[in-house]
């Protein structure tokens, strides 16, 4: 299927619909194809996560601990 990058605009539902049934959609611009929209397989899921998980450690920079009212403290005024 090719589908123009106006089309793909005004119609993306169902054409991911139809990248969803295993067909393979080809975009162009002014003629030109620039883009593909194919149908993912099981193999395409990494099996590992890709977005953050967990703490996050930072490291200690030796600063002292502040209460929530002396850092508004310490804040008002800037960016005013």
């Amino acid at each position: 299927m090719e589908t123009t990058a106006r089309d793909f605009n005004q119609r993306s539902s169902q054409i991911l619909a139809a990248a969803a049934r295993g067909e393979t959609i080809t975009v162009t611009k002014n003629g030109v194809a620039v883009a593909r929209v194919v149908p993912m397989g099981d193999d395409d899921v990494p099996p590992y996560p890709t977005d953050p998980m967990g703490d996050i450690q930072l490291p200690d920079l030796g600063l002292p601990d502040l209460t929530d009212e002396e850092i508004e403290d310490a804040l008002k005024g800037m960016g005013s």
